[in-house]
């Protein structure tokens, strides 16, 4: 699983769908984790969130590149 493309694919969809971006405030694991397919442990799974924020944030592919080669042993 390349990391970085499900990171950016999570962040397209985020951006894409208003409700789907309320839900990744309210509960970014959950929402992660039923967007990927993947069930991870939360501690795991807060640096993907993390990486996913950062990207919304505006850091774009450079963000996600960095958070991608963090955790890309997680999956």
């Amino acid at each position: 699983m390349d990391i970085k493309e499900k990171v950016e694919e999570v962040v397209s969809k985020l951006k894409a769908d208003p409700k789907l971006l309320a839900s990744f405030k309210d509960d970014p694991i959950k929402t992660i984790e039923s967007l990927v397919g993947v069930d991870l442990p939360d501690d795991a799974m807060e640096k993907v969130v993390a990486g996913v924020k950062t990207a919304i944030a505006g850091e774009g592919a450079s963000g996600i590149a960095g958070i991608a080669n963090k955790i890309k042993d997680l999956f």
